[in-house]
């Protein structure tokens, strides 16, 4: 684009109106930004536009080139897809009486030469979680047959009724369509108490967790019961422990530890996988010695001072991930981060300074850039954080660290072994 596109506003009924008398203004931190024009792109298939209920939109005057408000009704942002990061939060001025924002990402949005526009980059060319790539006959084919071929297999039954079914969770239905990635929720109890948990809040909470957490340990049998298969006949085959339907699954690392090696007694197939929170680095090295292949660790910040008010740890510290990263590259593991994207925070130069120092001292392979969901007044606010400091911005972060770093991946999900130990940008899921 070579042009700003135009603020866009909601009646509270749920209708979208462009104001043509304000260009978009995008969100860091606090502040508000201009937004370089060569950082927009047409809003993704897969992607919704939100209202935001107590908030007034910040824009440009077209004529006089001033910061002002959108009086005309509510803010408007979007979410963006899997596999796009984006660069700017939607800018607002949040009223007294606001309600909290629910737990999903706010990027800026627009309108110009009637489609909408984001300020996001695609960061990851794999297609699993594209809209069109699902079919909802086949996932309910799939469930149908894989309850009837493991009738007594609770693991199963969640991943069906819950995660596939009824929130429409990419990673399960996949399952159930027989390819890629398969998930294995397999903790029901957690060691941290993340503010922006999608799983668990507490009653007294103003926001609601999106989804249950499973309710039961499943046993090492039933695990083994349904991944071997998927592992033996799926594409690019991953499974994967630890979910957003789950605590953590650090904390069942005996009975994963107990799957892992009675999985690879009947296949050599594929990659096992944990996402976690890197919490118990001693487990971690048990689970590589088993056949663990890769983990992926989920940080809101590279900087304990950011890191721990947010995720809140029982009983481990920021050093405990750390060490659990260099563990899994010590025995010859891919290990990434999940990175929970904030502008305003991620591109920090402090921050880009500490991911530097990870990224040398761990032996990092990737960085899964992630949108981070959560309300963004309401997340500074719970961390305390009034001052951000000085901004790169988060394109031109991601420029810093591919330079510096040319062999760190950037992606947005688990690679299966054909990248890890191949040609990492191959083309290889199709729809």
């Amino acid at each position: 684009m070579n042009v700003s596109p135009y603020i866009m506003y909601s009646d509270g009924k749920g209708n979208i109106f462009e104001d043509t008398s304000l260009y978009v203004v995008g969100r860091a931190g606090w502040d508000a930004f201009p937004i370089p024009e060569d950082e927009w792109i047409e809003l993704p298939e897969g992607g919704n536009l939100y209202e935001l209920p107590g908030r007034r939109g910040i824009g440009i005057d077209v004529h006089t080139g001033e910061m002002r408000l959108c009086e005309k009704g509510w803010a408007v942002a979007a979410f963006i897809p899997p596999a796009h990061t984006g660069l700017y939060l939607a800018a607002y001025e949040t009223l007294p009486d606001a309600p909290t924002l629910p737990l999903f990402c706010y990027t800026a949005a627009g309108w110009h030469d009637n489609k909408f526009y984001v300020p996001a980059v695609r960061i990851e060319q794999d297609i699993r979680q594209e809209c069109a790539g699902f079919d909802d006959k086949s996932v309910k084919s799939g469930v149908t047959d894989m309850l009837a071929a493991y009738p007594h297999n609770r693991l199963v039954q969640h991943l069906a009724n819950n995660c596939a079914l009824t929130y429409h969770c990419p990673a399960a239905r996949n399952y159930f369509m027989g390819r890629w990635e398969c998930p294995i929720p397999s903790s029901p109890a957690c060691n941290a108490n993340c503010i922006g948990c999608i799983s668990f809040q507490p009653e007294e909470e103003t926001i609601v967790s999106t989804q249950d957490r499973l309710t039961f340990k499943p046993s090492a049998q039933e695990i083994v019961e349904f991944t071997v298969p998927h592992l033996e006949s799926a594409p690019y085959p991953i499974v994967s422990f630890g979910q957003g339907c789950e605590g953590e699954p650090l904390l069942m690392w005996e009975t994963i530890r107990e799957s892992i090696l009675e999985i690879r007694k009947h296949t050599e197939k594929g990659s096992i996988n944990i996402n976690t929170n890197g919490s118990k680095p001693n487990a971690v090295r048990e689970l590589c010695k088993a056949g663990l292949n890769s983990i992926r660790v989920s940080l809101n910040s590279v900087r304990e001072q950011i890191y721990t008010p947010y995720y809140r740890p029982n009983n481990y510290q920021f050093s405990d991930i750390i060490e659990s990263i260099k563990v899994v590259r010590e025995h010859g593991g891919w290990a990434s981060i999940n990175y929970f994207v904030f502008p305003g925070m991620t591109d920090t130069v402090e921050e880009y300074e500490a991911l530097r120092t990870v990224i040398r001292e761990t032996g990092l392979n990737m960085i899964q850039w992630r949108n981070f969901n959560i309300d963004p007044d309401w997340y500074l606010g719970k961390i305390g954080v009034v001052e951000t400091g000085e901004l790169l911005g988060v394109k031109q972060l991601m420029e810093l660290i591919r330079e510096e770093f040319p062999d760190v991946k950037f992606g947005y999900y688990n690679p299966p072994m054909e990248r890890i130990k191949g040609n990492y940008e191959a083309d290889f899921a199709h729809l």
